[in-house]
């Protein structure tokens, strides 16, 4: 992909839909980026792994990212509850997924986990 990239949404659906193959991440230009999306979900589990982090602090609103909210996939700024791909996978595999608004709760779990 390239930098910057066009802007993309989840079409219909969220991050767990797209892990389980059931919608698409696509562009505001209306290409299909999915496989993209998916691969960069997969590496950042691989780091998680790597490295033995547990708790992520991730952008809120993307369509890897959003924790607890994403766009709708109309490209009209709409919000809709759900989560990324980065942030399903990541879940999925037990690893603490915050958003940037969630700062105080992330610290605190980070604090009972090195205690």
């Amino acid at each position: 992909m390239s930098i910057p990239r066009p802007p993309a949404e989840i079409f219909k659906g969220s991050g767990k839909g797209v892990l389980n193959g059931e919608v698409d991440v696509i562009e505001n230009d209306g290409g299909k980026v999915t496989n993209e999306f998916l691969a960069g979900a997969s590496i950042a589990l691989n780091l998680c792994r790597k490295f033995d982090i547990d708790i992520a602090v991730l952008a809120e609103f993307s369509p890897s990212c959003g924790s607890t909210a994403i766009y709708d996939g109309s490209f009209s700024g709409k919000k809709v509850p759900g989560m990324g791909v980065t942030a399903a996978l990541l879940r999925e595999h037990g690893v603490h997924v915050f958003s940037q608004y969630e700062i105080a709760r992330a610290n605190t779990a980070l604090l009972a986990t090195s205690s």
